[in-house]
């Protein structure tokens, strides 16, 4: 590996770059709650070979809009639910708008 491919990771959002003790200060929160979003299944850190848990910026992204919603008194499993399906919902509206762009009539508009 040279150094142009380790800097490349640098802008990788996938790149599972931070350690648990980071990622919960960057969050500002607890290793427990980052292991709780992940027994919830909402995110999975990547393993470093010494078994160590690794988070790239999208999943703290996504622990982080987990926390917003603790921190307003949803548990910890409604907030990973929750995040699961805004997660879902923003996937399924950008399939549609790719479907709607690639339709020569479009896709018709609905009265707001």
């Amino acid at each position: 590996m040279t150094a142009d491919d380790s800097f490349s990771r640098l802008d990788d959002d996938g790149y599972p770059a931070y350690t648990m003790g980071r990622a919960a200060d960057m969050l500002g929160t607890t290793q427990a709650f980052l292991r709780a979003v992940g027994d919830a299944g909402l995110i999975t850190p990547l393993r470093s070979e010494g078994g160590h848990r690794r988070y790239s910026r999208y999943q703290l992204r996504i622990a982080a809009r987990a926390r917003e919603l603790v921190d307003r008194g949803t548990p910890v499993e409604a907030a990973c639910r929750i995040v699961m399906l805004e997660i879902r919902l923003e996937e399924a509206q950008r399939v549609n708008a790719e479907h709607c762009r690639s339709t020569p009539e479009g896709c018709p508009r609905t009265a707001a």
